[in-house]
């Protein structure tokens, strides 16, 4: 931020449950704008509002101070309340936040390379390469912490298992022409050969996509045929926040179809994670009635949002979607849900 101040983005909620045709859209706004510099509301000085939005009763108030937003957000019960308005009206107030998977944590364990590289040299090599991401201290034990996007964490992962086939391949080479070299120690050989094989190779046998495991969810709900091709079988296996894809060759496809099954699903990924957005409805301390009456809720919503996702845990639900859907289903389901907003912070050691 050149000028030091915080992103419009950041200083911005939404609000939900906006009386929709009551009031003229000027008027409406004036009252949205008066509600939130009320001290009492937890309120400060209003930079803008946005209503009407493209969403049906959906606004967004921009605050001059990014602090107001918290304090705002902290204010459990918002009522819009003004003389104009024949009664008040709840509404529910959010974060704004163009995408919900903008943050993933991830600890690297650089100790494979010991010995290969001066791991200061590679961490700085990684910073280099990989700008927009935030990089933690290099522990003794090789360990580093690495924080940003998740494309951006997968491109970093990408870099890394390139630089362990170029160690395996330069071995080799020198294996060839000297014989007389000591062997490394088994451990070291062993981690080699096992990056090694998680690299993509081009004879079209196995590659390898990592994805946030709700993307995937997303994905293979609502975009099954990119997970098909000729010749081609693809696998999953689900470890927490993270999926990873397993693209194979059936006996019936060459390296280019295997590629090409790849690349769809990775560009997919990458536009769907730039979009999306989820809600977490927690059904921790809830009945079982209630709890059955939140996921009746959620057959309602596929059938008004046929765009939406919503998954059903034991302790809460997760409902992901592109933002403007998402932002109608908190107006939709608050007199069934209480929605709080998706942290997006995942983390992830490998």
């Amino acid at each position: 931020m050149a000028t030091g101040r915080a992103t419009k983005s950041s200083r911005t909620v939404v609000i939900a449950g906006v009386p929709d045709g009551l009031l003229q859209d000027d008027v409406m706004a004036d009252i949205l704008t008066i509600h939130f510099q009320k001290s009492r509301n937890n309120g400060g000085d209003v930079e803008e509002v946005t209503y009407p939005t493209a969403n049906k009763g959906v606004a967004y108030v921009t605050f001059e101070d990014q602090e107001v937003v918290g304090s705002v957000l902290r204010k459990g019960d918002h009522r819009l309340e003004d003389k104009r308005l024949s009664q008040s009206y709840p509404l529910q107030v959010t974060p704004y936040r163009g995408k919900v998977f903008s943050s993933v944590t991830s600890v690297l364990s650089m100790g494979v390379f010991k010995g290969q590289f001066v791991l200061e040299d590679l961490v700085a090599e990684m910073k280099q390469q990989s700008k927009g991401l935030s990089f933690g201290p290099l522990r003794s034990n090789g360990r580093i912490t690495v924080q940003g996007s998740f494309p951006a964490i997968r491109a970093l992962r990408d870099f890394l298992l390139l630089k362990a086939k170029s160690l395996s391949e330069r071995d080799k080479r020198e294996e060839s022409k000297s014989h007389q070299r000591p062997r490394r120690r088994l451990q070291e050989r062993r981690s080699s050969t096992e990056m090694r094989n998680s690299v993509p190779e081009g004879d079209g046998g196995k590659q390898v996509v990592v994805l946030d495991t709700d993307v995937y969810h997303y994905m293979r709900h609502f975009f099954p045929s990119i997970f098909q091709g000729d010749g081609v079988t693809v696998s999953a296996v689900t470890d927490g926040d993270i999926t990873t894809v397993c693209v194979e060759n059936a006996g019936r496809a060459d390296a280019g179809q295997v590629s090409s099954v790849k690349k769809k699903i990775e560009d997919q990924s990458i536009e769907l994670h730039n979009n999306l957005r989820k809600i977490r409805v927690p059904l921790k301390g809830r009945t079982r009635d209630e709890k059955q009456r939140h996921k009746e809720a959620c057959e309602r919503l596929k059938s008004c949002y046929p765009q939406v996702l919503a998954i059903p845990y034991e302790a809460h639900i997760e409902v992901i979607g592109f933002s403007s859907d998402v932002f109608e289903v908190i107006g939709f389901s608050s007199d069934i849900f209480e929605v709080t907003e998706e942290t997006s912070s995942k983390s992830r050691t490998g």
